[in-house]
């Protein structure tokens, strides 16, 4: 049995909750190779998220009154605080989640997320925080998502694209069978080595299957045997955002009917709801140009049933009924 960890506060040193890591993972040219990209949305990007329908703000960009929401937090003072500089949206100083209501998201994780978070979950969590890329981690509400959508399908074999330090990877060993196994894709091994302690302390390393290199040829050298051909139950896609669509196609034909296919970010921070006029830096609005495709392509593609659901980043989940 799990041991329940005791309810921190957002004080809490240790855990660092509202500013710990994020999820994700994308790759540019002009960072290392394997160096991947992540964090929460930008305060300037707020002003023009759909959730905000309530309390009149104003618009520090254009100097217009736009609508804010009680619910989530406005934009104005924090462009103060960016000094009217265009940010990344995913950086390590704002939390991973489209819910900008940081009482409300404390308040989910001490209720619902950190009492049963695995021991070992949590000290990788923590380890991975304290990495340069820390923030692109899966948030560990995500990562109790995913826990749950594999036990609900009775998921044996599973297959994650883009890897890191291993927080989903573990979360997902922790939740197949003794008898399952993940196999889990990166370009890089260098990350995954820092969670493996973790993962062989939890007592799952015998379950993860690691390959390193680029997920689109290692997929297709697994197609190549058919017996991959509908074997898996489940795939979790959190890697470089513009093979999104050309892993769906390869990823639908490894696992089976009735599976289910999870993408990561698919939001990206909510700016795929934003005019396309929003302040982005050009990574940002040349990702949202991507999602926004990838979305659309999903949308229509009548292979499988979709919903998004705006938990972290935006996790779309296919099932798939062809």
């Amino acid at each position: 049995m799990v041991e329940a960890h005791r309810i921190r506060s957002k004080r809490d040193e240790s855990d660092g909750l509202l500013n710990g890591p994020h999820t994700g993972a994308t790759f540019r040219q002009t960072r290392p190779r394997g160096a991947p990209i992540r964090s929460g949305l930008s305060l300037v990007h707020k002003l023009h998220h759909p959730l905000f329908s309530l309390i009149p703000t104003v618009h520090p960009v254009k100097n217009k009154q736009i609508s804010g929401s009680g619910l989530f937090v406005g934009a104005a003072a924090a462009m103060a605080d960016c000094g009217g500089e265009v940010k990344d949206i995913h950086r390590e100083d704002s939390t991973k989640t489209l819910l900008k209501n940081e009482a409300l998201y404390e308040y989910m994780l001490n209720t619902m997320v950190y009492p049963r978070e695995h021991e070992c979950l949590r000290e990788l969590r923590l380890i991975t925080k304290k990495h340069t890329y820390g923030h692109m981690s899966s948030p560990p509400d995500e990562a109790l998502l995913l826990s749950m959508l594999l036990k609900l399908t009775g998921a044996r074999n599973t297959i994650e694209v883009g890897v890191f330090t291993g927080c989903s990877v573990l979360a997902t060993a922790l939740a197949i069978p003794d008898d399952g196994k993940v196999v889990a894709v990166d370009v890089s091994r260098e990350y995954f080595d820092i969670g493996l302690p973790l993962i062989d302390k939890a007592g799952v390393a015998h379950k993860v299957d690691f390959r390193e290199g680029p997920a689109q040829p290692i997929l297709d050298e697994m197609l190549a045997d058919e017996g991959n051909e509908g074997k898996f139950d489940f795939a979790f896609v959190d890697a470089d955002k513009g093979n999104y669509g050309s892993y769906h196609e390869q990823l639908l034909r490894l696992v089976r009917v009735g599976g289910v296919l999870a993408y990561d970010n698919t939001l990206w921070g909510g700016t795929v709801g934003m005019p396309d006029d929003t302040p982005l830096t050009e990574h940002d609005r040349e990702v949202r140009d991507v999602m926004r495709a990838f979305n659309a392509k999903i949308a229509a593609d009548q292979r499988v049933e979709v919903v998004q659901l705006p938990i972290a980043d935006g996790i779309t989940l296919c099932r798939r009924i062809v």
